[in-house]
């Protein structure tokens, strides 16, 4: 159900944002925000499951190695699976997440997830510090969804929230490096895709062999 042969061939797409998809014919009748500056994406408000406010680039993803996944408090089948499947790879950053590397979840359904509905799920599924849920007005939730490459090239599928929960977009903003991977792909997968986005890691990497020389 998800949109991997469309997300993956079409990585470039999403680094491109909403400009691109008008060329694609996609969802042309919706009205874009225009950009701020050069921003490869847009810099709403939004609102985290503890009622803070914050802006997508400037507290969220400017400097910092992001896993970002799209899904609604109400979706009981991909969601929950997925949800396990990152709270692993939560589990197996240890420190890591809050510090080097955050985690982002986004609704899909803005109008109904609040943040008290997004805290809900936050206990339920017992998600640990450094990973938060997002929400915000309609329309900006979905410039995100765009220009983060969740949507389909087809609108009958692109119009099934279902199809977007799938993916996770993983990446460093500073030097654009960005990539996906399936959500429920094994979650030594998802660790290997964050590390090699993360430049701390290839720091370290080249130092180790420095020494080995």
């Amino acid at each position: 159900m998800n949109t991997r042969r469309n997300l993956i061939g079409g990585l470039g797409v999403g680094l491109l944002g909403l400009t691109a998809l008008g060329g694609l014919g996609v969802a042309a009748e919706r009205q874009v925000k225009p950009r701020e500056g050069n921003a490869r994406f847009p810099n709403p408000t939004l609102v985290t499951h503890q009622g803070r406010k914050v802006r997508f680039m400037d507290d969220l993803i400017g400097g910092k190695v992001v896993v970002l996944n799209m899904m609604y408090a109400s979706c009981g089948r991909n969601c929950p699976t997925a949800t396990a499947n990152l709270r692993k790879v939560q589990q197996m950053l240890g420190e890591r997440v809050g510090r080097d590397v955050f985690m982002y979840s986004i609704t899909l359904q803005p109008e109904l997830d609040q943040p008290h509905h997004l805290q809900e799920y936050v206990d339920k599924f017992h998600i640990g510090p450094g990973w938060e849920y997002l929400t915000g007005d309609p329309q900006d939730i979905l410039d995100l969804r765009y220009a983060l490459g969740f949507y389909d090239v087809d609108p009958l599928i692109d119009g099934n929230q279902l199809t977007h929960t799938g993916m996770l977009r993983i990446g460093y903003e500073p030097i654009g490096r960005w990539t996906m991977a399936p959500a429920l792909t094994d979650p030594e997968h998802i660790f290997s895709a964050i590390n090699h986005v993360d430049p701390r890691i290839e720091l370290v990497g080249h130092g180790m062999e420095s020494q080995r020389a």
